[in-house]
């Protein structure tokens, strides 16, 4: 590996001693539960919203065990306004297989990790490495946009995951496992703090001196259009107010209870069909709508 990339892991490393934020799910020896939990958690949500959900998730469902024995419906109920609750529903289905294939241990091989449901390339990877402590690579939003400016010169990664991408997180990963590790989350901290997507704030950045983006003036992104992330009207605000009341009722809801959330009626139909087919809801009796 090029000295120049060996002093680059040190001035992140160093930074990253320095400005990591004290997270529960980077404590020492951390429980490999709790790192899958806070990875499905995080995917799409901020650190910000996250906490509380994670706490309390916790507190209730220390072990898969313990949530594979509780209901589906109490993982969707205490995801809360999380958002995309069917991640809910995978982390109750991975909890199943871990306690059922895995006698209640979260595995540590890559593989393994694929086959427990929802389970995928980057998250398998997180785990293996923030809970086991190995060397992976790990390609989420914030990696992706550090490892894209620094060593692409592209403001943005494209919005797929690319060979290129990970050959070149790959060229400039430790060898160790340990330190390897540590790089990983280090750069996911430096582009949640200081890499940020918006406001970047380059005097501050451990690897600026070597950062092509900034040496080549800060090109601006010239890819396939951002999308955005539009919430109010759309359907996945009208099945979050379904949802609603459904977690905040402990019993059968009835149809009128739900007409009463949303006025559109073409809209809302849809909205709860697709619950349904996503399994977030399930009819009772009488046409009555339950959480499963």
């Amino acid at each position: 590996m090029p000295t120049s990339t060996v002093t680059e892991h040190a001035r992140l490393l160093s930074w990253y001693a320095d400005h990591r934020r004290d997270l529960p799910w980077r404590a020492e020896n951390v429980d490999p539960w709790a790192v899958l939990v806070s990875e499905v958690m995080l995917q799409q949500t901020p650190v910000v919203r996250v906490l509380p959900t994670y706490d309390a998730w916790m507190r209730r469902w220390p072990t898969p065990s313990a949530l594979a024995a509780d209901s589906q419906g109490e993982a969707v109920r205490m995801w809360g306004r999380l958002g995309y609750p069917r991640r809910a529903l995978r982390l109750h289905a991975a909890a199943t297989a871990i306690e059922a294939e895995h006698h209640g241990v979260v595995p540590s091989d890559y593989d393994r990790l694929r086959r427990l449901p929802g389970v995928g390339d980057y998250t398998a990877n997180a785990v293996r490495a923030f809970a086991y402590r190995r060397r992976a690579v790990v390609l989420d939003t914030n990696v992706r946009r550090v490892l894209g400016r620094w060593l692409g010169g592209e403001q943005f990664p494209a919005p797929a995951v690319t060979a290129v991408e990970r050959r070149r997180a790959e060229s400039v990963l430790p060898t160790g496992d340990e330190t390897a590790a540590t790089w990983s989350v280090g750069l996911m901290e430096l582009g949640a703090l200081v890499c940020t997507a918006r406001r970047p704030r380059c005097e501050t950045c451990p690897l600026v001196s070597t950062c092509r983006w900034k040496l080549l003036g800060h090109p601006a992104y010239d890819g396939p259009p951002r999308r955005g992330q539009a919430y109010a009207g759309t359907d996945r605000q009208c099945r979050g107010r379904i949802l609603a009341v459904l977690r905040e009722s402990h019993h059968p809801v009835s149809a009128a209870d739900v007409r009463a959330v949303w006025s559109d009626s073409e809209q809302r139909d849809r909205a709860l069909a697709s619950l349904l087919a996503d399994g977030l809801v399930v009819r009772r009796r009488d046409d009555q709508l339950a959480l499963p």
